[in-house]
């Protein structure tokens, strides 16, 4: 495993890199949930969930739109298919929780405490992950544009077959990350606080790193590419 110290995002200037855009959330007067479990290919809008328990709950397919979702357990919670769109997920925590080829769009998640998430398939777009630690979250063959990762912890994460286009890491620690058979475009690695890389060092191409980065890097980039470093 290739592992980095600490780097800052460099400014644009001399850098070809095109920058990810945040989503801007606005939600509007939000009308507290009903209760009861989340069901399958419902459709929820403008609705607020406060510390709401969805522990091993069916919610595939299901439309969350103007959405805030505050403190909820979302331990074995089956969300594929579904659909975050204009909404905003804080200090949600559990472990198991299912978002195969679910689809987020203009949302904030902050301050989350995940493990086992799986997001195989999925398609995020003008996305904010703002703090928290996420374990193990796999995002094999998913679609990440406009993506920021910020001052978060990402232990393990799985880009396998994934397509990164303008994708950011910003004080955001990346530990043991795979990018095996992934595609990336204008993305910025260079504000990772931690950056260790355990597969798929070849796959870099399109993305920018410091140059302490790459120092760090180059006994492992030697080593793939059969180079005897002596002396």
């Amino acid at each position: 495993m290739a592992r980095t110290g600490t780097g800052r995002a460099g400014g644009a200037g001399g850098s070809r890199v095109k920058g990810a855009r945040r989503p801007e959330v606005r939600l509007p007067a939000l009308e507290p949930y009903g209760g009861g479990e989340v069901e399958p290919d419902g459709d929820y809008d403008g609705v607020e969930f406060p510390g709401t328990d969805l522990t091993g709950q069916d919610g595939g397919g299901a439309r969350f739109m103007d959405c805030a979702l505050t403190g909820c357990v979302v331990e074995g919670t089956r969300l594929a298919r579904a659909r975050f769109l204009d909404s905003v997920l804080t200090g949600i925590r559990g472990v198991g929780v299912d978002l195969a080829e679910s689809t987020l769009r203009d949302v904030e998640l902050v301050d989350a405490r995940l493990g086992g998430t799986q997001a195989h398939g999925a398609v995020l777009e003008r996305v904010l992950v703002r703090g928290g630690k996420i374990d193990y979250l796999n995002l094999r063959q998913a679609r990440l544009r406009d993506v920021v990762f910020e001052g978060c912890v990402l232990v393990e994460p799985d880009f396998g077959g994934a397509r990164l286009e303008r994708v950011e890491f910003v004080d955001c620690a990346l530990k043991g990350a795979d990018f095996t058979a992934a595609t990336l475009t204008d993305v910025d690695l260079r504000g990772a606080s931690e950056l260790g890389i355990a597969g798929g060092l070849d796959r870099l191409s399109g993305a920018v790193i410091s140059t302490a980065q790459l120092l760090d890097l180059a006994p492992v980039l030697a080593a793939q590419l059969g180079i005897r470093v002596e002396g």
